[in-house]
C-alpha cells in the first residue's frame, strides 16, 4: 500500500495509527458486535463514545467546568449564523476583526441579524498580516468581539489576542484546534470544524461559557439554539456518530501517543520551521505572510510566476505531495501541515522544492 502526503487544507491527513484503529474496530466496536457507524445514538455504547470524547477534549485543552462542549453539525459556516442568533441579543451589536475570507463571511452573516462593525481589516494587503488593535477600538456595549484565530487560506495566526476588556471574545479555531495549548478561559466561545486537526468532516465542536447560553433571538430555529444542544448533551437529534468516534480516536492519539498539546506544539513548530527556514533562504520560492504573523498550520508560498507555480503543483503531485495548490482566491501554493502530517512529509516537500529550484533557477 502506497500513501501520499496530503497537504490539503481540509479534510486533511490523519495519523495512520488512528486509521488502523478505526479499521480494526469497523465491524465490531469493543465487543458490541456492531460498527459505531450503525449503532443507535441512544445506546449505552455510543453514550460512552461521546462521553469519552468530551472528557478527552476537556483534559487536553484544560476546558474549565463552567464551559459546555457541544458536538454539532452544519460545519463551521453554520456558526456564522448561530453565534449572532444566540449571542447578539443584548445590545444587538458585535465587533469583528477581518483577517480573511472566513472572518469576512462571519461578519456578513452577522450583519443580517444586528449591527456588525468591522473594527480592523488586513484586506488591504490580501490578508497577509494580523492588524494591530487596542482596547479603545472596541465597543464596550458590543455583545461580543469575533476573530478567526488562524487563517487557513492566507496563513496568518494571532500570536497575541486582542484586548477586548469585558466583552466576550469569540474565535473560529477550525484550523488550529489541538495544534498547541490554548487558554480557553480567555474566550466566551470557541468553535472548530473537525476536518483539519481532530477528525473527519461532519462534526463541529463548540466550546461555550455557560453564562452565554441564554435566550436566543425569536427567529432562531430550534436546531440553532445552543441551549437545546447543551440541555440535551449534544443528543437532541442524531449526531454525526462516526465522526465523533474518529474524533475520540484522534484525542486518544494526542494524549497517549503524542503526550499532550505541549508536545504537539513542539512537533508542529519543528515542521513549520523546516519549511519556513527553506523559504527564507530560497532564491525561487518565497512566503507571502508577515513573519511575526505566520501560521504553524497553513504555509502559503509562491514563485512569482503563475506558469511555474502550476508546474510545481503538477510535479509535486507526481511525487506523492498532493493538494499543494493554493486557494483559488490567492493562487500559488499552500502546505497545510496539521497534526496528522508527519515530519517526514514536510522533509520530503522541502527536498522536492530544493530539487525544483535547482532545475528552474
Amino acid at each position: 500500500m502506497s500513501r501520499v502526503y496530503n497537504f490539503s487544507a481540509g479534510p486533511s491527513m490523519m495519523p495512520e495509527a488512528v486509521l488502523r484503529k478505526a479499521a480494526d474496530e469497523m465491524l465490531d466496536y469493543k465487543g458490541s458486535g456492531q460498527s459505531v457507524m450503525e449503532m443507535s445514538h441512544r445506546s449505552k455504547v455510543f453514550q460512552s463514545v461521546i462521553d469519552e470524547a468530551e472528557a478527552l477534549l476537556r483534559e487536553l485543552m484544560g476546558i474549565p467546568e463552567n464551559y459546555k462542549v457541544l458536538f454539532l453539525q452544519g460545519g463551521g459556516s453554520s456558526q456564522f449564523s448561530m453565534i449572532p442568533m444566540n449571542l447578539m441579543t443584548k445590545s444587538n451589536k458585535a465587533d469583528f476583526i477581518i483577517t480573511g475570507q472566513w472572518a469576512k463571511k462571519a461578519f456578513q452573516e452577522a450583519s443580517r441579524y444586528g449591527k456588525a462593525r468591522a473594527v480592523a481589516s488586513s484586506e488591504d494587503k490580501t490578508y497577509s498580516y494580523i492588524p494591530k488593535t487596542d482596547k479603545a477600538m472596541f465597543d464596550d456595549e458590543a455583545d461580543y468581539v469575533y476573530i478567526c484565530l488562524n487563517n487557513t487560506i492566507y496563513g496568518t495566526k494571532y500570536n497575541t489576542l486582542p484586548d477586548t476588556g469585558s466583552v466576550p471574545l469569540v474565535a473560529d479555531i477550525s484550523s488550529c484546534i489541538l495544534s498547541e495549548p490554548i487558554d480557553v478561559s480567555k474566550f466566551g466561545l470557541l468553535f472548530a470544524g473537525a476536518q483539519k486537526n481532530m477528525g473527519p468532516a461532519g462534526v463541529t465542536v463548540v466550546i461555550i461559557r455557560e453564562d452565554l447560553i441564554g435566550e436566543p433571538m425569536d427567529i432562531t430555529p430550534t436546531m440553532f439554539k445552543y441551549k437545546i444542544h447543551a440541555d440535551n448533551k449534544s443528543l437532541y437529534n442524531t449526531p454525526p456518530c462516526y465522526s465523533i468516534y474518529i474524533c475520540k480516536l484522534m484525542l486518544e492519539w494526542l494524549k497517549n501517543d503524542i503526550g499532550g498539546l505541549e508536545n504537539m506544539k513542539k512537533l508542529n513548530e519543528q515542521k513549520a520551521k523546516l519549511l519556513y527556514d527553506f523559504l527564507d533562504s530560497s532564491k525561487l520560492f518565497k512566503g507571502t505572510v508577515a513573519k511575526e504573523d505566520r501560521s504553524l498550520m497553513n504555509i502559503p508560498f509562491v514563485t512569482g510566476n503563475d506558469e511555474l507555480d502550476a508546474l510545481f503543483v503538477k510535479q509535486a503531485g507526481e511525487n506523492v505531495l498532493v493538494n499543494i495548490k493554493g486557494h483559488r482566491s490567492v493562487g500559488g501554493m499552500r502546505a497545510s501541515v496539521y497534526n496528522g502530517m508527519p515530519l517526514e512529509g514536510v522533509q520530503k516537500l522541502v527536498d522536492f522544492m530544493k530539487k525544483f529550484e535547482e532545475e528552474h533557477s
